[in-house]
């Protein structure tokens, strides 16, 4: 990133609408056709089967030495088609006479000699440079090529006249090889804004002598030596006070350190305003007269590959020439550099790059004559601690903008920081900082970057950062989203490529100012955690960078590569508190249906009989001897209602029980033991009765005590899989009248045969027959259970 700060207010027009015009064209061709790359393909012949769709073709860098028509014919849609570097020597244009779309066509780098001219006139950008030409390439076809903004020639002999047909073209940059010119006439005045030139190996060719710029803002010469330095000074000297030549670009030179300083001086005292130089060798650095920086229309400079032939020099006086000019903006960088003086005396700048060089954290140890500066750049160097940066811009009471990023960077928490109070941009990204560098942030901080770091989290215990609105922690070692308790006014957070990943409580009740979040790229656990981090993206509360393509499920296995925007799981399996309330909801719902059905069944009465038959078997159980044989001593148990007693006493039991003493009838009133309770008899009773008989009527289902006789008696019908009860009614017993809680009653009525009391005396016998032969058993005599 601070590249492009270096190179961008004082890069030139030259490379700037080079690079434009050509991505633009291929940001162009991707988003409406195909792009075809077979680059260095080893190919001998353009490839035969390309999609008809094509819209961009790179064959560079292959052997190619003939085009024919067929090649390109059938790709209507071709815009961009480059051929550079290959052995091409014979080319007529119409073989592009299909390619009616054709913009950008580069021919640089073969072996071409002769040009023909028919030409494609929707040719934008056109590059027949570096090929075999000995006069220029121009034809009377190029004036009609109104649509050319691009135009790149070579050749080994000029004339003024070649260019004669280009005057009434605007072109946007004209480039011109000369490096391989014999013979040499003299230049015309260019109609460009931007012109390049690489200049000549002969030396004796005094090309800039006779360069006339009156409409061109942007000039670019390569290949220079001491000679045409001293041509450039004349040059320089000669341009009108008021003329366009803003910007110039020196390339690939090779001069000593005295012939730079005089090529200082001329640019100073010309009209230049941004001045660069690539790629420069010093051949020898000797002290030399000091430039005289006078007032100037320079405005910036830019000096980016040194390379020092010359390495025994006192670099003191190289720097020295540096910090005393009183310009706006200062660019060295890939140079080296070891140290930078801070200049004598408050002066112009606003924007200083030393990226790439070997500086250390004591440049400008105290130095307040930098009180306009801007802008400091000085990342890849050698800056080892964050104290002493955060002590350099102390005194710089105007920086804005500072980046110290891919150094060494550390920082103790002992260490005390001093920050410039008005710096809002730091990057202090790829270096060695931990959780520790939040103590050491400029309070006024808007953009921090610190990517490429070692930070796992962010502590609790910093100072508020309240002007913080972009945060970049990419490519750390965070394990969760960090809170914005300490700069609330956060907008923008970029997290990707950390170490683990779920969303955090505290972002959602602390971030709420955030509307970015750059969080792709991370391994996410998808689990009830994520889901609210998810829930923010779907409701349009903060836009996810990337989304979904960059956001995917990591973990667990069975959801791996799963887009979190695939990703689902319902709000009760991660609500405890939805959990806690369905639960409770349930529970209340169960509890009114069994208090309903025991209310309506009766349940509570029946547990009360459980209870009272589970008490007495358990009194008669603790008495019963051990190995004591089963002590029924009745042949029948009679339950009936006290109001049905004179049938009982006068009809039934007078009519089963004999004075042989066959049969033996157990009645409460004669049977009952005194002392014990009711229901302790009746249970005593039952179980004593090889079966009971249950008289049954509307006064039967009236008495309460009834009713405990036939379910005990059920009970022991089930606990013992025997058929000891027998059913006799004596009236017809209406169901409406049956309580509730007698559905035992309503059950065996249903299921079981009972015997029904006969009005007519002529069926009495039958009836006292079916009776007796119900309870016909033989039971020990009378002595036999006295004596058990």
């Amino acid at each position: 990133m601070a590249d492009t700060k270096c190179l961008g207010i004082n890069n030139f027009l030259y490379i700037c609408i080079f690079m434009i015009t050509f991505w633009n064209y291929i940001h162009t061709s991707a988003e409406n056709g195909f792009t075809e790359n077979h680059s260095a393909s080893f190919l001998d012949a353009v490839p035969k089967k390309l999609p008809a769709q094509t819209v961009e073709l790179d064959l560079s860098h292959n052997t190619i030495s003939e085009l024919q028509i067929s090649d390109f014919k059938y790709l209507s849609k071709l815009q961009i088609l480059i051929l550079s570097h290959n052995f091409i020597r014979d080319l007529d244009f119409s073989v592009f006479q299909y390619n009616e779309d054709l913009e950008y066509l580069d021919l640089s780098h073969n072996n071409l000699s002769a040009l023909s001219c028919h030409l494609v006139a929707s040719l934008q950008y056109l590059d027949l440079s570096y090929n075999n030409y000995t006069a220029m390439p121009i034809c009377p076809e190029f004036g009609k090529m109104s649509k050319l903004e691009h135009l790149s020639l070579s050749a080994r002999r000029i004339e003024k006249s070649d260019f004669s047909v280009l005057a009434h073209l605007q072109l946007g940059f004209l480039f011109l090889g000369l490096e391989d010119i014999s013979e040499y006439g003299k230049l015309p005045v260019f109609n460009t804004k931007s012109l390049g030139i690489a200049l000549p190996k002969n030396r004796e060719f005094s090309i800039l002598l006779d360069l006339e710029v009156d409409v061109t803002e942007s000039l670019t010469l390569s290949n220079m030596r001491d000679k045409q330095v001293h041509d450039l000074t004349i040059f320089l000297s000669n341009l009108p006070k008021k003329g366009r030549l803003l910007n110039l670009t020196l390339n690939n030179i090779e001069v000593s350190w005295n012939t730079v300083t005089t090529t200082f001086q001329a640019v100073w005292q010309s009209t230049i305003e941004y001045f660069s130089i690539y790629n420069l060798s010093l051949l020898e650095v000797t002290d030399s007269l000091h430039p005289s920086y006078l007032p100037t229309s320079l405005k910036a400079l830019t000096i980016k590959g040194t390379e020092l032939i010359d390495t025994e020099f006192d670099q003191r006086y190289v720097y020295q020439t540096f910090s005393d000019m009183n310009i706006a903006s200062l660019t060295i960088s890939d140079s080296k550099m070891l140290q930078m003086l801070c200049p004598p005396k408050a002066n112009k700048f606003t924007y200083l790059c030393f990226s790439n060089n070997q500086l250390t954290d004591m440049v400008f140890k105290d130095c307040n004559n930098l009180t306009r500066l801007e802008t400091l750049i000085l990342q890849k160097n050698k800056l080892q601690l964050l104290t002493r940066v955060s002590l350099m811009t102390s005194l710089m009471k105007s920086l804005k903008v500072m980046d110290v990023s891919q150094n060494s960077l550390r920082y103790e928490n002992s260490e005390k920081c001093s920050w410039g109070k008005n710096l809002i941009n730091l990057n202090l990204s790829t270096n060695r900082l931990s959780d520790s560098v939040f103590r050491c942030l400029p309070v006024n901080i808007q953009v921090l970057d610190l990517q490429k770091n070692q930070i796992s989290s962010i502590p609790k215990d910093i100072i508020e950062l309240s002007h913080l609105e972009e945060l970049n922690l990419a490519s750390n070692k965070l394990t969760d989203l960090p809170g914005c308790g300490q700069f609330r006014g956060l907008r923008l957070l970029n997290v990707e490529r950390n170490s683990g990943f779920f969303q955090s409580s505290e972002f959602s009740q602390s971030c709420q100012n955030i509307k970015r979040l750059k969080a792709g790229h991370n391994p996410f656990t998808c689990s009830c955690e994520l889901r609210q981090l998810i829930n923010l993206e779907k409701q349009g509360f903060v836009k996810f960078v990337g989304w979904p393509e960059s956001y995917v499920c990591s973990s667990p296995g069975v959801l791996k590569g799963t887009l979190l925007t695939d990703f689902h799981i319902s709000e009760f399996v991660c609500s405890t508190t939805l959990q806690v309330v369905v639960f409770l909801i349930i529970a209340l719902v169960l509890a009114a249906a069994v208090s309903f059905l025991c209310f309506r069944y009766d349940v509570p009465w029946y547990l009360k009989m459980i209870w009272q038959w589970t008490r007495v078997k358990h009194r008669v159980w603790k008495k019963k001897p051990e190995g004591m044989i089963d002590n029924v001593q009745f042949h029948v148990f009679i339950s009936y209602s006290e109001r049905d007693s004179d049938w009982v006493k006068n009809v039934l039991i007078p009519n089963l029980e004999k004075e042989d003493g066959s049969v033996r009838i157990c009645q409460h009133e004669r049977n009952f033991i005194a002392g014990k309770s009711i229901v302790e008899n009746i249970i005593d009773c039952i179980e004593k009765s090889y079966k009971s008989i249950f008289v049954l009527s509307p006064n039967f289902v009236q008495s309460e005590w009834c009713h405990y006789e036939l379910y005990f008696a059920h009970h022991r019908l089930f606990n013992e899989n025997a058929d000891g009860l027998i059913l006799l009614l004596l009236e017809s017993i209406p169901s409406y009248i049956i309580p509730a809680r007698y559905h035992k009653l309503k059950a065996l009525m249903a299921k079981r045969t009972y015997l029904e009391w006969p009005r007519e005396k002529s069926k009495h016998g039958l009836f006292w027959a079916n009776l007796k032969a119900s309870i016909n058993i033989k039971l020990p005599s009378s002595e036999v259970m006295e004596y058990l």
